[in-house]
């Protein structure tokens, strides 16, 4: 039985974050087996969503811990009767072999295979489970990172991922959903959970933020000082639409012309050359990558090469700018 979004505070945010989508229409829902994912499963699943297609990455980063986490899911989406897909990926092999971080690579080994399973579902919409929380860990993370607008405006409700041929959807409902109202939700429905003890190693500086500034910020200037940084976000998303859409006037393709760009103010400048590294799939775009590409616009001083994350390389040649991968 569809349960009411009238009564649960948790469910009725939830169901505003949903309006516009069809419950008639497939959709994949990212589930690791921790407690936002699987909430956000049972809220669903709640509010009468019935075409839910499980998708769970094992990364084999923990062993047997890993594989439980995916029997797990797989024995969850079987109760609430829905479709599950379960892959695996070598994710400590892979970033070695792309020269990039454990964490960057779980994320592109993630969404490929979400990319793969949205293809043979011929469903391009997928659900993911972040909320008000992560948003502001989002903002803050990207902050020390030195982002700019883009980054500072954190996630979007909803945004488009090309992984090559295929564009995913992303719906993230529970942006407005603070991690307490989670947490409320399950205890009282006695829903069981994955808890991943990576999330609390220092290693990792998301999981530093998490469990050792935030909770200092809290302390020093109050528990409402993430409802800050969300009208923060939400300023700052608008006034990232308006600049893209500025940069959206430049031709963006495989390579950008260096007179054009370099005519440019120097904030369309990084945007557009933002915009272009994204576009080329480069990972973890910040204003070091950027101010290196820019520095290839000065044919007088700058270099005619730069290095650029994942072994690929920005060069210069007949007033253009273009990338060369390994």
């Amino acid at each position: 039985m569809e349960a009411t979004a009238s009564g649960d505070p948790f469910l009725r945010e939830l169901a505003a974050g949903v309006t516009g989508y069809s419950r008639s229409r497939r959709a994949l829902i990212a589930v690791s087996g921790g407690r936002d994912s699987v909430a956000l499963l049972h809220a669903l699943h709640a509010l009468g969503w019935r075409k839910l297609t499980v998708v769970h990455l094992d990364h084999q980063l923990r062993r047997a811990a890993s594989r439980a986490d995916a029997r797990f899911v797989e024995r969850l989406a079987r109760k609430l009767g829905l479709r599950c897909v379960i892959g695996r990926a070598d994710v400590r092999g892979y970033a070695a072999e792309r020269g990039v971080s454990v964490e960057v690579a779980a994320r592109e080994l993630r969404y490929a295979f979400f990319a793969g399973v949205a293809r043979r579902e011929r469903c391009r919409n997928v659900f993911l489970a972040h909320h008000a929380d992560d948003q502001v860990e989002t903002c803050l993370f990207n902050f020390l990172r030195g982002s700019g607008a883009a980054g500072l405006a954190g996630m979007r409700r909803e945004s488009a991922l090309k992984i090559g041929a295929t564009t995913l959807h992303l719906l993230r409902p529970m942006l407005g959903i603070r991690r307490k109202e989670i947490d409320a939700f399950l205890a009282a429905r006695k829903i069981r959970w994955r808890e991943d003890a990576s999330n609390l190693s220092a290693a990792h500086t998301r999981n530093r933020l998490r469990v050792r500034v935030l909770p200092m910020l809290a302390e020093e200037f109050g528990p409402a000082f993430p409802e800050a940084i969300l009208r923060a976000s939400e300023i700052l998303a608008a006034e990232e639409d308006w600049m893209r859409g500025e940069a959206g006037h430049f031709a963006i393709g495989a390579e950008l012309s260096v007179r054009e760009l370099a005519a440019a103010p120097l904030a369309l400048r990084r945007r557009v050359v933002r915009n272009w590294l994204e576009l080329m799939e480069i990972s973890e775009v910040g204003f070091a990558e950027t101010e290196r590409v820019l520095a290839l616009l000065d044919a007088r001083t700058g270099p005619a090469k730069v290095n650029l994350p994942g072994g690929c390389h920005a060069r210069r040649r007949a007033g253009k700018l273009f990338l060369e991968r390994p």
